[in-house]
């Protein structure tokens, strides 16, 4: 029997896994198809709904993936489907999040632990590829992009001695560096570096200087969190604490442009500002889009506005930069951190709200905060104040190579089997064999229907050895359980 507890899965064929439970709040014709990925954790001193890990779901709130992670001190961001070698991969970084365990209260958000890394896995969930930031750099939780040249893209960061004095701060302070990095996943050489502090100027951040003083005298005073690939060989750059986007020329490292900020190449129009943004993406037509924080939480800085997807249109010659469309939630939420917006295929946008628990897509056109609810076609919230970096929605196929899971239960003549197959996405109906002896075995229902993460099926048979094979949509058998002997419930 599949039962939540306290807003967590729990599963007799899976007693390890226990991801959070969400709720559809809205569901509306007109989304997108695929499966919806999150990774779900949450602060220090905040009660955690479930395990930390990366998690695939139906858009019935279904589990279709879990992978745990051993205590709630380590996290995955990031998690998606992307491209390598032209097929399907899963992505994500792990590590353990500052501020998500007491052992180091006072390093800025985004700082990870020696050791953080980036994982790749395959359809059939082996890992296939473990990357690290180099030269001293430690592999940052915010971006890791998978290029069409089969490189990877990331962010790496690194605590530089400086003094701060000329900018309001401590003399033997330091600046929380960072770098973009580009590695080549076949042969691990750093192909492309390049030092955000040689080429952008602190004092232009948006955080004062000051604020090491509370931070063991660092300076998060950039706060890079996203990277995007461009025409002719450039990059896209968000960094928060700049309140700016950068577009880069990554042969020579000059900056073309800058979005936003003090020094902003473009003068916006009305409801075209946005401050500690996220997830800065290109879009067909000169168009940007983004997740507008539009708060910090750090002691005078009001939120500027409501948190929102935003999507500005550029005009390249008058330099000038307008609001396009506008994504925002109902109610109203001011996220501190954290968050994404994404385009999907067929123009919808999926908006993952970061550090408050929800996720949302949007029909194309967007909405006004005056009306927020327009547009709006489905809403899924979290268990308590679990959160989730950014979240996708992707279509994936996920083909296990592990048996599926069985356990029967007998009583009175009548097995009840619980079957599951963590990952699969192509089961859709189980055929159930029984028999006196493992090796005479005969079917017994031909087609059971799947139904949720975990499937529980009625026999009156006493077996007392089971067995169940998963079968696709044609029928086809894709996967085999392990011969189980039934446990009769009067022995326990």
């Amino acid at each position: 029997m599949t039962i939540t507890v306290n807003g967590a899965w729990s599963f007799v064929s899976a007693p390890n896994l226990h991801p959070m439970q969400v709720t559809i709040k809205v569901k509306k014709p007109g989304t997108a198809p695929g499966f919806i990925f999150v990774a779900p954790y949450t602060f220090f001193g905040v009660e955690l709904i479930g395990q930390t890990g990366s998690l695939i779901m139906d858009q019935a709130g279904n589990p279709i993936w879990f992978r745990p992670l051993p205590n709630r001190f380590i996290q995955n961001t990031d998690f998606r489907m992307q491209l390598y070698q032209d097929k399907p991969v899963l992505t994500m970084w792990e590590g353990t999040i500052s501020g998500t365990q007491s052992a180091n209260p006072n390093l800025p958000y985004g700082d990870a632990e020696p050791g953080a890394r980036h994982l790749i896995f395959d359809q059939h969930y082996r890992l296939v590829h473990t990357v690290m930031a180099q030269n001293g750099y430690t592999s940052d939780l915010h971006e890791f992009t998978i290029t069409r040249r089969n490189t990877a893209l990331l962010i790496g960061v690194k605590q530089v001695p400086g003094d701060l004095t000329p900018y309001g701060g401590p003399a033997n302070g330091f600046f929380d560096n960072h770098s973009i990095q580009e590695i080549d996943l076949q042969t691990g050489e750093l192909i492309f570096f390049w030092d955000v502090l040689a080429h952008v100027n602190p004092a232009d951040s948006m955080v004062p200087a000051s604020s090491a003083e509370s931070s063991n005298g660092i300076w998060d005073c950039f706060h890079v969190n996203s990277i995007e690939e461009g025409p002719n060989d450039t990059l896209l750059v968000s960094m928060r604490h700049m309140w700016a986007i950068y577009n880069i020329d990554k042969k020579t490292g000059n900056i073309i442009w800058q979005l936003g900020g003090k020094r902003s190449s473009f003068t916006l129009g009305p409801n075209a500002s946005f401050s500690w943004q996220h997830d800065a993406r290109y879009r067909s037509g000169d168009r940007i889009s983004l997740f507008d924080n539009a708060y910090s939480g750090m002691p005078g800085f009001p939120p500027q506005s409501q948190a929102h997807g935003l999507i500005l249109k550029l005009d390249m010659e008058k330099m000038t930069a307008v609001a396009d469309r506008t994504y925002y939630h109902d109610p109203a939420l001011f996220v501190i951190s954290q968050g994404n917006m994404q385009q999907l295929p067929n123009g919808n946008k999926f908006v993952g709200w970061g550090q408050d628990p929800y996720l949302s897509e949007f029909a194309e056109p967007g909405n006004t905060p005056d009306d927020p609810a327009v547009n709006l076609l489905y809403e899924v919230q979290y268990s308590n104040q679990n959160l989730s970096y950014r979240t996708f929605k992707k279509e994936w196929v996920g083909l296990p190579l592990n048996p599926p899971n069985l356990v029967v239960h007998i009583s009175d003549e009548v097995a009840s089997l619980f079957v599951s197959w963590n990952g699969s996405t192509e089961t859709v109906a189980w055929k159930v064999l029984a028999g006196t002896a493992l090796d005479c075995l005969q079917v017994i229902v031909d087609h059971a229907a799947q139904t949720g993460f975990e499937t529980e099926i009625t026999v009156f048979s006493e077996g007392p050895f089971f067995q169940v094979k998963a079968l696709d949509r044609t029928g086809h058998v894709i996967g085999t359980s392990l011969v189980v002997k039934g446990e009769h419930d009067d022995d326990e």
